[in-house]
């Protein structure tokens, strides 16, 4: 869901201004960016899910203090206080928003590994990516969706159209490449 994450803090920024566009692509791949080093530690960790194909939707995550509805929300508050610090109180939240949108996003899509709270409470997961097709086209249409928008709202110059057309190729290439398997 990569592409679809960047989508959406494409779509927010279309919205509001408060943030740069960075920040909020950095927000939505934050708890992801967290869970590297948990993973490299070994406190966090993934493998494969039994039965499924290598490639885009194959992982089974134990990830309880980053995508956890608990510590998604503590990052969520950590990363929006420091962007606060910078932009103001609007963009705070905004930016908190963002970062929590990538567990709500991934409840959508992932299998049930998603927990509550760390190591407590039940684990959550729609499993789209069981369909992969389905997971595809729902992460496109984000990515198409939010690319319009932002179109819409960027200025009318050069640079606005440049940047429009980065937000749509970067998402087609990034959801390209999850397809492909990397």
């Amino acid at each position: 869901m990569i592409a679809g994450h960047f989508a959406f803090a494409a779509a927010v920024r279309a919205r509001d201004k408060s943030a740069p566009l960075w920040a909020l692509m950095l927000a939505t791949q934050w708890l992801d960016v967290v869970f590297i080093p948990l993973l490299l530690l070994g406190v966090e960790s993934m493998e494969r899910a039994p039965g499924v194909p290598a490639g885009y939707g194959d992982g089974l995550f134990h990830i309880p203090w980053t995508h956890s509805a608990a510590g998604a929300a503590v990052l969520a508050a950590l990363f929006g206080a420091a962007g606060g610090l910078r932009w103001g109180r609007r963009a705070a939240l905004i930016l908190s928003a963002v970062v929590f949108s990538h567990w709500v996003l991934d409840a959508i899509v992932h299998r049930p590994d998603l927990q509550l709270i760390p190591g407590a409470g039940p684990s959550i997961g729609l499993g789209l990516w069981n369909v992969r097709p389905a997971a595809l086209i729902l992460e496109l249409a984000m990515v198409l969706v939010a690319s319009v928008l932002y179109f819409r709202a960027a200025p009318r110059n050069r640079l606005g159209r440049a940047a429009s057309a980065a937000v749509l190729f970067s998402g087609l290439i990034t959801l390209a490449l999850n397809a492909a398997g990397f």
